[in-house]
């Protein structure tokens, strides 16, 4: 396994998984320091040949991440403000943008901008029990200003998601998954075990099980396709089909069909 060692992120790969830590227990809570190191982990990832899958944690077992640092609020000017949420903005945008499927592995509470920063995944996967969810920034007197305002209406009904974040009400996965903020509840003994079953899990979405490309352009053309009008989605559906057609795991895939047998994908 290889493994780069920061301060606040930790990126480390693994049988062409990046699992990107956020490692400032026990709640997590990111500052701007953490962003940037967040943001340079999320480009290693995007440029690495090698990586397929991207997955979000956090360290420890209490924690996948409580959100912004409320000390380093209170100390910054609103303009520091101002431009600490424009750059969470971006990195969590240049999250949804990179071409392979990112999991968030919410190993722990999923609260305020944890919830954003897990909402900037495709894929959301808890473990039972582990802890709440949801996005009490009302409390605070702010609001969810990572993108929580508009990913959670966009996840979920709208009414449904105005009303979760006027409350502050935080609640169990099993209610998220109700709503569809997650996607699967696993219940295992441990955190680790938990943590190895979402590797595995993982691996299926990398080569020879799976052609990575394809999975990664599907995740383009979806997040950027909700966004846009429908004739341009399309459009936009057809260009990423185009670059698949003209892959080696297209010529696989087909192949493999025509010849009866399983195909053997090689990310290219």
């Amino acid at each position: 396994m290889e493994a780069t060692k920061t301060r606040l992120v930790d990126y480390r790969v693994k049988n062409g998984v990046a699992w990107i830590e956020l490692t400032d227990p026990p709640a997590n809570t990111y500052t701007y320091e953490m962003m940037r190191e967040l943001d340079d982990a999320i480009l290693k990832a995007r440029f690495d040949e090698a990586v397929h899958v991207v997955v979000l944690r956090g360290a420890g077992e209490k924690f996948f991440c409580a959100g912004a640092n409320i000390n380093m609020l209170k100390t910054v000017n609103p303009v520091f403000k101002y431009y600490f949420c424009l750059h969470a903005n971006e990195t969590l945008n240049r999250l949804e943008h990179t071409p392979k499927l990112v999991i968030a592995a919410l190993n722990g509470h999923t609260v305020g901008g944890g919830l954003e920063i897990a909402m900037a995944a495709d894929v959301r996967i808890a473990r039972k029990g582990a802890g709440k969810i949801g996005l009490p920034e009302v409390t605070l007197g702010v609001l969810p200003g990572t993108g929580g305002t508009q990913r959670l209406a966009r996840l979920i009904n709208k009414s449904i998601a105005i009303e979760l974040m006027v409350s502050g009400e935080t609640f169990d996965f099993e209610r998220a998954k109700e709503l569809g903020i997650v996607n699967q509840i696993w219940e295992t003994a441990s955190s680790d075990e938990f943590l190895d079953k979402v590797q595995k899990y993982a691996e299926g979405f990398c080569p020879p099980h799976r052609a990575a490309k394809a999975v990664g352009r599907i995740k383009r053309s979806v997040q950027t396709g909700v966004e846009i009008p429908f004739e341009s989605a399309l459009a936009v559906e057809r260009e990423l089909q185009q670059q698949l057609f003209q892959s080696d795991d297209a010529k696989e895939g087909l192949g493999a069909y025509l010849e009866k047998r399983k195909p053997n994908f090689s990310g290219r």
